[in-house]
Formats: structure tokens, sequence, C-alpha cells
């Protein structure tokens, strides 16, 4: 049997820190040879807008293969319709047995702040205390709580070109994380200079942060575009600043090369080369890499995310449905 999973059914299944553990020990796994992260090129169609991004991932600890279709349209706003939308697929990894399906939304807002959370863990200084987030949609507000779950925060800066995508910010972060205030910064720079931790989480074609505004110390998730080399939401000094500094960390190496806008811009404009995007999360979180060790270090996490992520959350979310008797069970080979 099949389980379906719809959105709603989906929402509040998990925690965040249940969904940072698990993505945690996923990448763990992987550094270890007991997960497989293949990279699979976007399909598309020349004249077209509309692209197609393949993502899967094999967790051998936690039994499961899964694969997500991701589809990019910026057509679709005009349309009324979301820009991406994705279903992911989890089937078991020893018999191949489909086990769920889901809706892709849920899912990929937690893994993505999850990943942010556990790249954070192992790359920030210790005693940071300073958030700043540059933008403030629904993937911004997943990160300001999975965060604030990680660090015992008082502030966040928050900047986005819309008041109202604050208030709804501010809004859903007082029901998640009571006594934490958000604060509308006037600008990306006023974000940069305010805060040890810094995530950009925005579909911006041009950069918005430069490395011009960094200082010592520094954390960088660069989290928000979509996986197309035409996006950036941070200029090519910010990587070279990171490469400089000894610390440019990339979730997949193969991704951040061919998805990955903030990339390809900087090796395009000789600020970094590809050599400079050899070092993957999983490297600093397995310990073959030590990550940090200076607190002067500027560190840089580029996210295109990948399908190990879809996979680690896959496992709670099948779980913890089946615990409720949420879903639909179907029989697809009837």
């Amino acid at each position: 049997m099949t389980l379906i999973l719809t959105r709603s059914e989906l929402t509040g299944l998990v925690t965040p820190r249940q969904v940072a553990d698990a993505v945690e020990t996923a990448f763990a796994d992987l550094a270890e040879g007991r997960a497989a992260q293949p990279h699979a090129e976007p399909a598309r169609l020349a004249g077209h807008d509309a692209q197609f991004v393949p993502m899967v991932g094999l967790l051998g600890s936690a039994g499961l293969a899964a694969s997500k279709l991701l589809s990019d349209i910026p057509g679709n706003r005009a349309r009324g319709l979301p820009a991406q939308q994705s279903v992911v697929h989890l089937a078991d990894a020893e018999t191949g047995e489909p086990l769920a399906i889901l809706d892709g939304a849920v899912p990929t807002r937690l893994r993505t702040a999850a990943t942010t959370r556990v790249a954070t863990r192992h790359l920030a200084r210790r005693g940071w205390d300073t958030l700043g987030i540059v933008g403030a949609g629904p993937l911004a507000a997943a990160h300001v709580v999975a965060l604030a779950d990680e660090r015992e925060l008082d502030r966040v800066l928050v900047w986005s070109r819309s008041a109202a995508t604050v208030e709804a910010l501010r809004e859903t972060v007082a029901a998640q994380a009571p006594g934490l205030k958000v604060v509308r910064a006037a600008s990306p720079r006023e974000v940069v200079e305010g805060a040890d931790v810094v995530c950009t989480v925005t579909p911006s074609r041009e950069p918005l942060v430069e490395g011009a505004w960094l200082r010592p110390g520094q954390h960088l998730n660069v989290v928000g575009s979509p996986p197309r080399t035409d996006n950036r939401e941070v200029d090519a000094a910010v990587l070279a600043a990171a490469r400089d500094s000894g610390l440019l960390v990339v979730d997949s190496t193969p991704a951040a090369l061919h998805e990955s806008g903030d990339v390809a811009h900087a090796v395009a404009e000789g600020a970094i080369t590809a050599e400079d995007c050899s070092l993957e999360l999983a490297g600093v979180v397995g310990g073959q890499h030590p990550g940090r060790t200076s607190d002067r270090q500027i560190t840089v996490f580029n996210s295109v995310g990948v399908g190990l992520e879809d996979a680690a959350v896959g496992r709670l979310l099948l779980d913890a449905a089946r615990e409720r008797g949420l879903g639909t069970e179907i029989t697809l080979s009837s």
C-alpha cells in the first residue's frame, strides 16, 4: 500500500529539531558511505522558462529512497500559480516498494531550514547571538523558527521590500517562537551589519548582499535562489571572502556548479574557481574537515537543496503520519 499525504496533513507533524537532527545524521551517513546523493541535470526545453529538477537521495539508515520532481516555472506567477511546485515519492530502500507520495511544499520548507540549521551549527562561531534574514516569505519564517530553536535569541533583523510580508512573518514567529522580537530592517546592508548569522532566502535575480559589508567572524547561509544560474542573492565578493577566509561550503558540488547562480556568476567573474566549491557539508558534518577553526573566519554555506534531505524529512513525516492515522492508502499496482 502507498500512503498519499496532502499539504494540510503534513503540516505540524514534526518539530524543527527533529528534522535538523535527521538531516545532520543523513549528511554524516553520506560522509561514511551509508547514503547516496547522485546529481541529475534539470530538464528544460529551448525557448521555455519551465524547468523540471529531479532530486534523488538514498538513505540506508532510514531504509528509504526519496525522489522529488521540482517544477520551477517563473511564468506561473502571471497565471496566479506558484512558481515552484513539487511532489516527493518515498520507496523502501530494500524492496523498492512505493511507500508514500507527499505534496512537496512542507517537506521542502522543513528540510531546507533544517539544513541551514545544521550548517550554522557546524560553521558559525560559538556564542553567536544575533540573526539576520534577507527575505520574509514562508521559507524565511521557517528559517527564523528553526534557528531560534537552535539558539536562544531575543530578536531577529528582517529585510523585505514588502512591509506586509514582514508582518506575516512576525505573526508566524509569534505563534511558533513566542518572545522572539522581529525587527524590520531598512536595507539588506542593515541586516548584514547587525547580525552574526545571516540567511538570504529570496528568489532575487540581482545581488542583495555585498561582500564589502562583511566583517570577520560572520556566517552566511545563501539559500533562497531557485536552481537557476541566472538568479543570485549575493555578489561574487561574498563567496571570495569565504574562500579567502578558508571556508566556503556547499551542500553538493555538482549541484552548486550547475544550479547555483551565486556560484556560477562568481566563477564566471573570476572571483572563485570551480575547485573552490569542493568542500561539501557532509565532509564537515562527518568530521573529514574541521570546519571553522577561528572566530575571525568568514564562513558561507551555499545551498541549492539535495534529495538526501528529502529522504531524511520524508522518513520522519511518513512515520509520524502513520502513528496518527493520517493520509489515504491506495494500491498503485491494482
